[in-house]
Parts: structure tokens; C-alpha cells; sequence
């Protein structure tokens, strides 16, 4: 089974396409757990850092957000 290739605690951000409602866009967000599925295309549930709403998205919507690219991730909210 492959790797997720994302971690718990790490930013990231959605990547425009027609699954990704367009109010999701341009947004922070955390992974807050790794989803077991048997598919190519690993499953998150993250956390919008601003709103704290949650949501599941697969790997492939998915790119390391702005913090993480610097080498700082956000603190999890609570």
C-alpha cells in the first residue's frame, strides 16, 4: 500500500478543479488525519484554519501550503 505523502499537523492548500468548490480555494489548511483506502489516490480530512471547518480531500487535490513550504507549519487549533 502506498505512503500517504502528507503528515498530520502540516499545511496545505487545494488546488483548483471540479471538485473543489471555489470558496475552498486560496485557503489555509491542516491535515488532522490520514484516511485508510485501498485507492492510488490517498484521503485527508483537514481543517480549514480559519473557519475550523472540516472536510476530506485526496492527494491529489492537495499541495503544501505556504507555511509548510518555508519550513514552518501552523500550530493546530485547540
Amino acid at each position: 500500500m502506498k505512503a500517504h505523502r502528507f503528515k498530520i499537523g502540516e499545511n496545505i492548500e487545494l488546488l483548483a478543479g471540479h471538485m473543489t468548490p471555489n470558496d475552498a480555494l486560496g485557503q489555509s489548511y491542516t491535515v488532522v488525519r490520514l484516511l485508510p483506502n485501498d485507492a492510488p489516490d490517498r484521503e485527508y480530512r483537514i481543517r480549514n484554519d480559519r473557519g475550523g471547518q472540516e472536510r476530506v480531500v485526496r492527494e491529489s487535490q492537495m499541495r503544501l501550503g505556504s507555511f509548510a513550504a518555508l519550513g514552518r507549519n501552523m500550530p493546530l487549533p485547540g
